[in-house]
């Protein structure tokens, strides 16, 4: 979980040949009547989704054809789906169907005032709502950092829907987590540690010195090692929708006291049967050994670990990622 502080319009040509014209088709999504997405027309993969029994809409986009079909969560909570754009370089080549989803409240979706609504469970709800939404049985679910929490709650509820899930950067509770960012906070210089501790107990998160600290000594080696950071992450930092991220995760990565502090899914993960990949890196947030330890403790599970990765191994170890990645989905 990450913490820190968007109508295209195109013209056809009118004389497109009728193979093109396919060509074209096939690659976009034409809509059907349903009350919430203009009929009859190409969006280029965008569909509206409604939630919540209708009461809101959610965003998502197709990218891509193909028999295997994969729905993203993204992280947060309260951020953006932009983080995992690198995913269109890479699973649609491979013949995977993609489908981005900005959770409600984040990004493109509908952003409702309404605290009530940021709760695990409903967003277990939500997911189902979108995966009937498309159309999707028997897919794979990819869960990275929040995502894979929310994509472990979904599992252990509605895994008969699922070919496959993935937990990308997501320990399997709390605890593990707030004690591995313990060692993290503990490699920062003696000074720096202090000047950390003392902002932490004062809760003085908006300071300019926690910023830097956070900005300059720890993100760019735990969160994403890449310098400049990709455009993608900084739009999905900048586009975060704050009062969830504080409702459910709290004012600080260090120190969780929202509605999650007390998720622990240890003890559950012997439940999750459907084949599953669990990712990690070894200057993640989370332990990679936690990583190791989720696989084996799944019937039809494996994990991997990337060595030169942080949180967002997508972007800092790419090459191995979606190397890993393709060959878990191709596999039946």
């Amino acid at each position: 979980m990450i913490n820190r502080r968007a109508f295209l319009a195109s013209t056809a040509v009118a004389t497109l040949s009728t193979s093109a014209l396919a060509a074209t088709v096939s690659e976009a999504t034409i809509t059907k009547p349903d009350g919430i997405n203009p009929p009859g027309v190409r969006t280029g993969g965008v569909r509206m989704v409604p939630v919540v029994g209708g009461k809101y809409k959610v965003w998502t986009k197709k990218v891509g054809h193909g028999p295997i079909k994969v729905l993203l969560l993204h992280g947060g909570p309260g951020f953006t789906h932009e983080y995992l754009e690198a995913m269109e370089s890479f699973l649609p080549q491979a013949g995977i169907e993609m489908y981005y989803y900005d959770q409600l409240g984040c990004g493109n979706s509908d952003q409702p005032d309404d605290p009530s609504l940021w709760t695990l469970p409903r967003y277990v709800e939500e997911v189902e709502e979108v995966r009937k939404g498309l159309g999707l049985d028997k897919f794979v679910l990819y869960g990275h950092s929040w995502g894979g929490l929310l994509g472990i709650e979904y599992s252990l509820k509605y895994q008969q829907h699922l070919s496959g899930l993935v937990i990308s950067n997501m320990t399997a509770g709390i605890e593990s987590l707030l004690r591995h960012l313990e060692v993290i906070k503990n490699t920062l210089p003696p000074k720096t540690l202090a000047t950390l501790k003392e902002i932490e107990a004062k809760g003085d998160y908006d300071s300019p010195e926690y910023e830097r600290i956070m900005m300059e000594e720890l993100y760019p080696v735990m969160l994403c090692r890449l310098q400049p950071w990709p455009d993608a992450v900084g739009r999905a930092i900048r586009h975060a929708n704050l009062k969830i991220y504080n409702q459910m995760q709290g004012k600080s990565e260090f120190m969780v006291t929202g509605n999650l502090k007390d998720w622990e899914r240890w003890d559950q993960l012997k439940n999750i049967k459907v084949r599953t990949l669990t990712m990690g890196a070894k200057y993640d947030e989370m332990d990679p050994e936690d990583i190791k330890r989720m696989a084996t403790m799944m019937p039809n599970a494996r994990s991997v670990i990337f060595e030169n990765g942080s949180h967002l191994a997508m972007w800092d170890a790419q090459a191995e990622y979606f190397s890993a990645l393709i060959k878990f989905l191709k596999q039946r």
